[in-house]
């Protein structure tokens, strides 16, 4: 495995490497980071019904190892990318470019996945879960979604930089899955879930004339306060702390 000075200098490197993709790429890479996020929610939901909380959220894990795997562009991971900016190897135009256009993105593949999952009849058998999931996320109040968001971002962008060490397919899955676990089990806040989870529960009451969360609840009431804390956990706390510790001009 690479030592942290090492996944320290190889994230600054992806983080370049990101910055100068073309902005389709940055939305379809994305695209494809919502759909595998979505697709770990629509797991781990029967997951939760059929194996209990342990099994939802070993099943939440394929999520990120899809990410790590298969090549895509997350907004949670890619708050590592202030590390390249620490170093003065981007412009902050070019991160906050990469993260609006990867936060878009995501947006876009999770709600297509929640789209498919209400309307093809997927959650028929569930309505009432799915929609107090969501019921549950826009109700948990501002400052108590910040702080899960801000716990949330942490473990994934530490299972990122896990994945980052390992040298093999099998180390990268195994590294991204226990902290991910972690996360779901302590219930904490993923803003690229929660655009699954919601718009999931909105649509599936819609669908079956039952009451759900709104629109202004799932943007204003969840997902603001979520993203905020996200981009503490990961651009404040991991990245800015790891960069302090383990970039070669601050390490000695």
């Amino acid at each position: 495995m690479l030592t942290s000075t090492e996944i320290t200098a190889a994230t600054i490197k992806t983080g370049i490497a990101k910055a100068k993709l073309p902005w389709w790429k940055m939305i379809l890479l994305g695209f494809f980071a919502g759909m595998f996020i979505a697709l770990a929610g629509v797991g781990a939901t029967f997951g939760n019904i059929y194996g209990g909380k342990i099994a939802g959220a070993c099943i939440f894990t394929a999520g990120l190892a899809m990410v790590v795997v298969a090549g895509s562009e997350l907004f949670t991971g890619n708050n590592l990318m202030v590390m390249a900016l620490f170093d003065r190897k981007i412009k902050f135009h070019q991160l906050l470019k990469n993260w609006i256009l990867v936060f878009f993105g995501n947006f876009l593949g999770a709600l297509f996945v929640a789209s498919i999952a209400a309307v093809s009849g997927t959650f028929d058998s569930i309505p009432d879960t799915v929609i107090a999931t969501a019921t549950a996320k826009v109700n948990l109040g501002f400052f108590e979604a910040f702080l899960k968001g801000i716990m949330c971002n942490f473990l994934v962008c530490i299972a990122v930089w896990m994945a980052t060490a390992a040298k093999t397919v099998q180390g990268k899955i195994t590294a991204v899955f226990l902290p991910i676990m972690l996360f779901v089990l302590c219930g904490f806040e993923h803003s690229i879930a929660n655009m699954f989870y919601i718009p999931a529960g909105i649509i599936t009451g819609a669908i079956n004339n039952l009451p759900a969360p709104t629109i202004a609840n799932f943007l204003l009431d969840n997902l603001l306060p979520v993203t905020l804390g996200n981009i503490v956990g990961g651009a404040v706390l991991v990245a800015s702390g790891y960069y302090l510790a383990y970039n070669s001009s601050h390490s000695k």
